[in-house]
């Protein structure tokens, strides 16, 4: 058995999400990401597959990203304030990443093993993160789930999709704990 890490089990019990809205400037530096993408790169992985890529977006792609939104909102019929929440995701991000889930062929590993195994890649970019003192936030939204968005704005084939876009920096203020699940209710044990 492992020995036993209390401070990692101490900062996953406790880890919280920063509203990308309130990040800012300074990122991590092109290392440090590097770093944190390690550590995300470690994540399950049935079959060695790498099902996955990382789109790093920084200044001036960011500020591209946002002005495509627009165009992609009317053409898509959102509200102008679904179209300008979608934009400031990007033109006030001091760093986003891409997390791309780029299916592979393979008999042995399913496709929904492989959309599990990004799942856990932006999962494990935002702990990583957190853990190494930075905000940071996992969202989707339409934008993420748009093909025509996501193949003009990020240049995506036709296997892959956005898992997440990973918004990391310094957070303004620190957001207050919300409710989370009461594990009675969701947990069943079975003994027999």
């Amino acid at each position: 058995m492992p020995d036993p890490n209390p401070q990692a089990l101490d900062f996953l019990l406790t880890r919280r999400s920063r509203p990308a809205k309130t990040l800012q400037g300074p990122a991590p530096d092109r290392d440090r990401l590097m770093t944190l993408l390690t550590a995300a790169a470690r994540s399950p992985d049935h079959g060695k597959l790498e099902p996955w890529r990382f789109i790093v977006l920084e200044g001036a792609a960011l500020a591209r990203l946002a002005d495509e939104v627009a165009p992609a909102g009317e053409r898509l019929g959102k509200i102008p304030e679904e179209i300008a929440k979608a934009q400031a995701a990007f033109a006030d991000s001091p760093l986003c990443v891409a997390v791309i889930e780029v299916q592979k062929d393979s008999p042995k590993v399913p496709t929904i093993e492989q959309s599990y195994s990004a799942g856990a890649v932006c999962l494990a970019l935002l702990n990583a993160a957190l853990a190494d003192g930075w905000g940071a936030n996992w969202l989707s939204g339409w934008t993420s789930h748009d093909r025509g968005f996501v193949q003009a704005a990020l240049g995506l084939a036709e296997h892959e999709k956005v898992a997440g876009f990973i918004h990391i920096g310094t957070e303004r203020l620190t957001p207050p704990e919300r409710p989370r699940p009461d594990l009675d209710t969701i947990t069943t044990w079975v003994d027999e």
